[in-house]
């Protein structure tokens, strides 16, 4: 299984989203996994957001996986800062034992960084994918070739949408669901 990965702060917590699928070029989910915490999420570091989204991802993960073998997950952000320098994804794959690929899949290059800018749909604007445990090239075109005629891939906006709670999760496909 393929697995997006995102979360959502608010003021004094945060909701994670996962939704997961089995090809690359799948257009609806097949898993949908929504949780709410009320922990008080890490405050934010600049080159260091993995402090407060890491915990949150590897909850999400734990859940999937004790359903669903994982094959790769993809973050919203970066897998690697700049060269040798672990971001998000880095330490997500870190953190699993690197049992699979992470792709991180951000909005915004990050200065001096090595993610693979990718255009999709019409946009003028790329997205930045980054790679651990798959060739990041590979990795670059998997999500050129995800599902959606826009900039963001169809199911990364699924996970997006689910984590702002601007969309419920379909019950059919629902692993839990705990949002606030």
């Amino acid at each position: 299984m393929l697995v997006a990965l995102d979360v959502h702060y608010a003021a004094h917590a945060a909701t994670t989203a996962a939704v997961g699928f089995a090809a690359w070029s799948d257009e609806a989910s097949i898993l949908e996994y929504v949780t709410r915490s009320d922990a008080e999420p890490a405050p934010y570091e600049p080159g260091a957001f993995y402090r407060r989204e890491l915990p949150f991802l590897l909850e999400a993960v734990t859940k999937v996986e004790e359903r669903h073998p994982v094959e790769a997950a993809i973050v919203d952000g970066h897998v690697w800062l700049r060269a040798g320098e672990p971001g998000l994804g880095a330490r997500l794959h870190e953190a699993i034992g690197a049992r699979w690929a992470v792709v991180g899949v951000a909005k915004s290059a990050f200065a001096g960084g090595s993610a693979v800018p990718v255009l999709r749909g019409g946009s003028r604007r790329p997205l930045f994918v980054g790679a651990v445990g798959m060739d990041v090239h590979r990795a670059a075109a998997l999500v050129r070739g995800m599902h959606g005629a826009h900039r963001m891939p169809t199911l990364l906006e699924r996970a997006d949408q689910l984590a702002r709670g601007h969309v419920a999760p379909d019950r059919s496909k629902a692993l839990y669901s705990s949002p606030g």
